[in-house]
């Protein structure tokens, strides 16, 4: 009956599954009854039908009624309420009642009450002694602790918390399942009575649990089926007056269950089933599920503890993954730091991850590895032969994704564009290391095929109606799968997103930095390299000896020169010192494109206020109004930030000089992403015409009989914050003062 059905028919009704309205089924389990309320009135909205058969009521009759009018000493029901936590959705004991003398119950009956689609969810089930039962739950959680913090694994978690619902409940079969990234869940606890088939190690299919199934999980932690062959009670009316819509039982205990579940536990030859959810870090990690063979009932006080050791048991493995995760973090960053180490000792990222080829693979637990950089292609171990590495990075060039980090552990399926490397590897896990070039650092995995043992053949059959049926066996069925590696471990991948960060920040942008300051350097040597290599060697002592023996012919033989011979040797001295000057400045501008940048944070308040500090020689002796704002702390070189800034005040200090009153005025403000810092004065000023000249070597925009200088301090200023990818400008009006500014990046 079912061959005539395609593809496209078990994928329509696999979705049609997953939109099934479980939390609204209309109806509930007969073991106990339901009554929605008004939680200001206590009016009966609905109730189940099965009120008849516990009390003795007619539905109709109910429906309507107040629910003080069906209760012994109802006074006391308002101040139960109030014990009701705000905003509590999951079911509240608020204490046993007792019905009127015409009901068929004839003793106290306990009320379970939460709030959820704008009413108050009234459950009722019979009870024990309730005082006697949350009694017992604090000794038998605080010994449940106790054991659960001895154990040494996840797994030990699992199976002393099947131990203990085991004892608790009674359940024929009790055991936990985790949940891998697929969805399926492999059973690694389990305690079993005699008959009872085994489960442990067997794998459920994904397809079990559809996803809406999987979030009422999450929300409510527990559930119970008293007996699968039960005969729901329906809710009247069908919907909730206060909405006009089928009532959400999300999170009531007796909320009826999907059939095809019901379907389900009658092939797997159960009867009577609980279920405990393991939420960790708001996902659903696992489940404990129990499992008897004849119809069972679970007291709301054995849920309460159960559901209570569910959630204790959640913390506990949120507590030991969080723990291995950042013990594995640490060895991750222990192994950056090595590789980051081993570049940062080298000319480039290749060089210095193959001094450390175990460490680089091994990162990842890798069996192979590839460095893609300057259109070179290092192999490192096992990996698939150089042309096929070759296709895949031309296939990266051209993959767009939504992260950093591209992984597989299954190339066949995810890169199917190649086929030939998929017959070389399973997995592959790759990260661009430039936003620029194809640069990339791959690592490469072998295919494992392994042996899944499910608990009975994951496929399922349709009905005649073109409806997913549960599967009739779950006798041990073995599947070989094959073209998948070991999967890429996510800590192995945030490891890889913080290295590419690392290498691009650390090791990548220096060697940017330096790429692009060759280019610079050439220009500049070009104009440089042979006057200052030759002023260097052939000038500087020349001058020195000039200026000396200018000062010695002046000493020795001053009586015999005429007055006009001692005025020219004062000239040759002067000239020689100016030159020596200007010999000294042209080296220090030449170097400062061959100086390693060394940042730090740079508060330039403190670093104005000391250079003003030394050049008091220089205008201690005039009338100079200094103007100070508070100036930021910025990243930067500070031996070449002080010397950008000495430059500056020193031009403003020269050029205001014929003004009765100076006014040097610093500041800074921010825009867009840079810091920007001027320096004004209200000297002579330039126009604005020859602006494009001002940062030029040698340009000078004033007469050196006016303004003595060399021509370079401003060329020295472009040159330094060029190097902290910044830039300069200044504005000025003839005799109206100027204003030189520089930006720098800002880093948060």
């Amino acid at each position: 009956m079912t061959s005539s059905f395609t593809g496209l028919d078990y994928a329509l009704a696999a979705q049609n599954c997953a939109k099934e309205p479980i939390h609204i089924p209309g109806s509930i389990q007969p073991h106990g009854f339901l009554l929605v309320l008004d939680e200001h009135s206590l009016e009966i909205l609905q109730a189940s039908a099965n009120v008849s058969s516990w009390l003795g009521l007619d539905p109709d009759r109910v429906v309507g009624s107040s629910l003080h009018a069906l209760l012994i000493d109802s006074a006391s029901l308002a101040a139960r309420l109030k014990a009701l936590p705000v905003d509590e959705q999951h079911p509240f004991h608020v204490g046993d009642v007792r019905f009127n003398q015409g009901s068929r119950v004839d003793k106290p009956i306990a009320m379970m009450v939460h709030r959820n689609d704008g009413v108050l969810i009234a459950e009722f089930e019979p009870t024990n002694d309730s005082v006697s039962g949350y009694g017992t739950i604090y000794p038998l959680v605080r010994a449940f602790i106790g054991q659960l913090q001895e154990a040494q694994g996840i797994d030990e978690l699992c199976y002393r918390s099947v131990q203990e619902v085991k004892r608790m409940t009674g359940f024929g079969r009790v055991k936990a399942y985790r949940f891998d990234g697929e969805g399926n869940g492999l059973v690694n606890a389990e305690i079993a009575d005699e008959g009872y088939p085994s489960y442990m190690g067997l794998c459920f299919p994904a397809s079990d649990i559809p996803q809406q199934a999987r979030r009422l999980y999450c929300a409510n932690r527990i559930r119970v089926i008293e007996d699968a062959r039960y005969q729901p009670s329906p809710l009247l009316p069908v919907n909730n007056p206060r909405t006009g819509q089928p009532l959400d039982l999300g999170f009531a205990a007796l909320r009826s269950v999907s059939p095809v579940h019901v379907q389900y536990m009658l092939n797997m030859g159960t009867l009577a089933s609980m279920s405990i959810s393991i939420v960790v870090r708001g996902e659903l990690w696992g489940l404990i599920s129990c499992h008897h063979d004849s119809p069972r009932s679970v007291g709301f006080q054995t849920r309460t503890a159960c559901e209570l050791l569910g959630s204790v048991l959640s913390l506990q493995i949120e507590t030991r993954e969080a723990q291995a995760a950042a013990e594995r973090m640490l060895n991750l960053r222990h192994q950056i730091v090595q590789m980051l180490s081993a570049m940062a000792d080298r000319d480039s990222v290749r060089d210095g991850l193959l001094a450390v080829p175990q460490v680089f693979t091994g990162f990842t637990g890798a069996n192979g590895a590839a460095i893609i950089s300057d259109a070179r292609c290092e192999l490192v171990g096992d990996t698939p032969p150089q042309p096929q590495v070759d296709a895949l990075i031309d296939w990266l060039a051209n993959y767009q994704p939504g992260a950093e980090v591209f992984q597989s552990d299954n190339v066949s399926r995810d890169i199917p564009q190649l086929p030939e490397l998929a017959a070389h590897i399973g997995g592959v896990l790759a990260v661009a290391i430039s936003e620029i070039h194809s640069h990339y650092l791959i690592w490469f995995k072998p295919e494992q095929t392994r042996t899944v043992q499910w608990a009975g053949r994951p496929e399922k059959s349709l009905s005649d109606s073109g409806a997913l049926n549960p599967r009739n066996s779950f006798e041990q069925w073995q599947e070989s799968v094959g073209g998948y590696s070991t999967p890429w471990h996510p800590l192995e991948v945030e490891g890889v997103a913080e290295l590419r960060t690392a290498t691009l920040g650390i090791v990548l942008r220096k060697a940017e930095e330096m790429a692009q300051l060759a280019g610079e350097l050439k220009k500049s040597n070009k104009e440089l390299e042979a006057f200052s290599y030759s002023v260097s060697h052939d000038l500087r002592a020349p001058l020195r000896h000039i200026a000396g023996y200018a000062e010695l012919l002046r000493d020795l033989e001053a009586a015999k020169l005429s007055e006009r011979g001692v005025r020219f040797l004062e000239h040759i001295g002067e000239s020689a010192r100016f030159a020596g000057t200007l010999v000294d400045n042209l080296l220090s501008f030449s170097q400062m494109g061959r100086a390693a940048l060394r940042f730090s944070d740079v508060n330039l308040g403190v670093l104005v206020d000391a250079i003003r500090t030394e050049m008091l020689p220089d205008y201690q002796n005039r009338s100079v109004t200094w103007k100070i704002a508070p100036l930021p702390i910025v990243f930067a070189d500070a031996a070449f930030i002080h010397l950008a800034l000495r430059n500056l005040l020193s031009n403003a200090i020269k050029y205001s000089r014929k003004r009765e009153q100076a006014v040097i005025e610093v500041g800074s403000f921010e825009q867009d992403r840079e810091v920007v810092v001027f320096v004004r004065d209200n000297g002579v000023g330039f126009d604005m015409d020859y602006a494009g000249k001002l940062f030029g070597v040698f340009q000078r925009l004033h007469r050196m009989e006016e303004f003595e200088g060399t021509g370079i301090g401003l060329a020295s200023v472009r040159r330094i914050i060029d190097r902290h990818d910044g830039r300069v400008w200044a504005e000025s009006a003839l005799d109206q003062g100027a204003t030189f500014y520089f930006a720098l990046p800002k880093h948060d």
